[in-house]
């Protein structure tokens, strides 16, 4: 029996005035990828591939871990994009072999006269063909609790977002103003520390 399973988030994050716009920050998505994702966790395969192994998520008895090989891309005006283009499932080789992910989403800077805010949305969609014992459980709860699990992740995501986006771009735009002749590793005097 095979069963699909959907979950969409949006999010818009005020962006605070700095010296370099975000637009510059988001032209490097990797960044954004490292931001969002522990680095135990990230295997980059080229420019624009990332192999992102998930935690362990338990759907009803089953515990699976999806990694999942994302295609993070940037465009001119700043917008990133990101698809997935692969999936593998660890744990449970018959869901491996019946497993399908889509996940596909944006984060896009856009101008207001208050400033800038990046605004973005993720499209989920899992498709499974369930082990024989699930074929005994009602598709309804089965489908609330595969859409939870989904929702509950991009929750995850959203929440990252909204914490270390900005964080790093903050960073980042430090290390990018910081005086010529200071660099990364060259020790800074306490009073100019600011953070």
């Amino acid at each position: 029996m095979t069963t699909q399973f959907t979950a969409s988030q949006s999010v818009e994050i005020a962006v605070p005035n700095e010296p370099i716009p975000i637009q510059h920050y988001l032209r490097q998505p990797q960044r954004l990828v490292h931001a969002l994702v522990d680095n135990n966790r990230i295997q980059q395969i080229s420019e624009e591939i990332f192999r992102l192994k998930m935690r362990p998520l338990s759907f009803m008895s089953l515990s699976i871990q999806p990694t999942v090989d994302m295609r993070v891309w940037a465009d001119s005006q700043g917008t990133i994009y990101l698809r997935s283009v692969g999936c593998e499932i660890l744990g449970v080789e018959y869901i491996n072999q019946r497993f399908a992910l889509n996940l596909k989403g944006y984060l896009s800077p856009l101008q207001h006269s208050t400033g800038t805010r990046l605004q973005g949305k993720a499209d989920l969609e899992v498709q499974v063909e369930l082990p024989p014992p699930f074929c005994f459980t009602p598709k309804p709860i089965l489908e609330a609790t595969g859409n939870g699990l989904l929702k509950s992740v991009l929750l995850t995501v959203k929440q990252r977002l909204l914490h270390q986006l900005l964080a790093d771009y903050r960073r980042w735009v430090s290390v990018q103003t910081k005086e010529p002749g200071l660099t990364d590793n060259s020790p800074e005097l306490p009073i100019l520390n600011i953070e």
